[in-house]
């Protein structure tokens, strides 16, 4: 019998942060640590660092360093994690019709409350 194998997904793509440094990786060519940083208000250092590394270690993300003094690191979705985006972006959209849905059932809730 087969089991559900969407438990290997999930685990390499669920958490606090994972999906929000592919949105950024993804809209960009290649970003630095510290672009990476800015651009996602609340992570901490570590947690990007950590972060970063699982999704290095599963190849969606790669990590290129640049033998200069400052030392120079870009992070990029590799080409086997730009495959995740047909996922994601239908993850996204769900969402959205999701958050409409849940926006429209509260209004009728009011609605029959104040009736």
């Amino acid at each position: 019998m087969e089991t559900c194998k969407a438990d290997t997904a999930l685990d390499i793509l669920v958490g606090k942060w994972k999906h929000k440094i592919l949105f950024e990786l993804s809209k960009h060519e290649v970003m630095r640590f510290n672009e990476l940083k800015r651009a996602i208000p609340g992570i901490t250092q570590k947690m990007l660092t950590s972060q970063l590394r699982e999704l290095e270690s599963h190849d969606i993300v790669q990590r290129k360093v640049y033998s200069q003094i400052p030392p120079k690191v870009e992070y990029s979705v590799t080409t086997y994690g730009r495959t995740l985006d047909p996922i994601l972006h239908a993850m996204h959209s769900w969402s959205e019709t999701h958050i409409d849905r849940m926006n429209e059932k509260e209004a009728d809730e009011a609605k029959a409350v104040q009736s």
